[in-house]
């Protein structure tokens, strides 16, 4: 057995164990960790501090939309799971999407504002959008009281200004007044759009959101993936033709593929393939060939991890490890074990696991390390501090609950688990 010394003591590999109660109580002990590190990002003055490794805000950082979105899906998460103060942060961001982020004169939501509430990014862009529905969708779960009318809000903005019904997707970004910035369209948008819609179906039983998500992949995976040999492009013209020589933000829209990503929808496919009655037998084809030529693509077999970016090919393009690539892996794989288990894929699952506590995993003071180097040591290339909650409680959270859909709704209490199972 594989013992080794951690920030906690001795730990074995049978904490890792697929849904046994040891990796249960893990699993648990390390999610309310996680909600006790990023409750401390509460700004009194509005919205949420991006934290240092300690915890710590970052000066002058702007609350970004896709991060409150993000923190108001993740506690209300916590809430249905019996966390202590779940519900005051669910509040909290609720209210800076509505009274910060919100452009009540244009309508839509401005990307970021200051602490204080001063605008600092008016652009309105589909991917914040995306979360603001996400984060209406599980608020609506958790029970808060204005969720209807942020969704309600949310749908009338996407539909009207970011929906192009001819071809099923969503457009990209606009300044404050909605004229056009440019003409770029992406995948990443419309994939956490998907996100929200399903979240949605489950919140309010209209399946018509699943459809919508269901078209939506349809196009990226059924269509474009599979002409990529089931790499996806991430970067369309106006006319939805892959742009193969777009380089954007390397954090939102880098060139080539992103494995992450299509760990991401392998899940989302499972996830909307048992929300529909199992009836689409196509997305769990598609889901498994993403997942295996993520896996294939982006594993670093000497060092463990997922590179960054590949291009068309398959050829590494960003080979640096980042921790949600990890996380989405994690997702992917409990989503195949509740679909349909085997030796093979709870091996898998343990060992994104591994990597995950040895890589990546705080374990004096809570969230997750989002980037290490070559050797494994934390670095900062790319982000600054522990920038989200989003993707590492979703790993903790998604294998506790033995449903492929409608998790939100299904989980259980963290504390009970973590002093019973633990």
């Amino acid at each position: 057995m594989d013992n080794r010394m951690t920030n906690t003591g001795i730990m074995t590999d049978m904490d890792l164990a697929w849904n046994s109660p040891a990796h249960r109580a893990y699993l648990a002990k390390d999610a309310l960790r996680q909600f006790d590190f990023f409750k401390r990002s509460l700004d009194p003055r509005g919205g949420f501090h991006y934290q240092d490794f300690t915890g710590q805000p970052i000066a002058g950082s702007p609350r970004e939309l896709h991060a409150t979105g993000r923190m108001v899906h993740a506690y209300a998460l916590g809430h249905l799971a019996g966390v202590p103060g779940a519900a005051d942060m669910v509040d909290h961001g609720m209210k800076a999407l509505w009274d910060h982020h919100r452009d009540a004169r244009h309508g839509g939501y401005v990307w970021s504002f200051a602490s204080g509430g001063t605008v600092v990014d008016s652009r309105k862009l589909a991917y914040g959008h995306a979360f603001v529905l996400l984060a209406g969708a599980s608020a609506k779960q958790a029970g808060h009281p204005l969720a209807d009318r942020l969704i309600e809000d949310a749908l009338d903005v996407i539909e009207n200004r970011y929906w192009e019904s001819e071809f099923g997707l969503l457009s990209e970004e606009y300044a404050e007044d909605w004229s056009e910035i440019s003409t770029y369209r992406g995948m990443n948008a419309n994939m956490h759009y998907s996100e929200a819609l399903i979240g949605l179906a489950e919140a309010t039983g209209d399946l018509a959101h699943l459809r919508r998500a269901e078209g939506i992949f349809g196009f990226f995976v059924g269509q474009i993936a599979s002409q990529y040999n089931w790499r996806i492009p991430e970067h369309f013209d106006r006319r939805w033709n892959v742009d193969g020589l777009y380089e954007g933000n390397p954090m939102f829209r880098p060139a080539g593929t992103t494995p992450g990503h299509s760990l991401e929808l392998s899940r989302l496919l499972l996830q909307a393939w048992d929300l529909g009655g199992r009836a689409e037998a196509v997305l769990t084809e598609w889901s498994e060939r993403l997942y295996e030529r993520a896996c294939n693509d982006g594993w670093h077999q000497r060092n463990g991890a997922f590179m960054y970016t590949v291009d068309v090919a398959g050829v590494p393009l960003r080979p640096a490890r980042y921790w949600w690539p990890v996380t989405e892996a994690i997702g992917a794989a409990a989503a195949r074990m509740k679909q349909a288990p085997s030796s093979d894929r709870e091996r898998e699952y343990t060992r994104y696991w591994q990597v995950a506590r040895d890589l990546f995993i705080d374990e004096h003071v809570g969230g997750w390390i989002p980037e290490v180097d070559e050797v494994g040591r934390p670095s900062a290339l790319q982000f600054a501090g522990k920038p989200d909650i989003y993707h590492s409680i979703q790993a903790d959270l998604y294998p506790l609950v033995g449903s492929l859909s409608n998790i939100a709704s299904s989980l259980p209490n963290l504390q009970a688990i973590e002093g019973v199972e633990g």
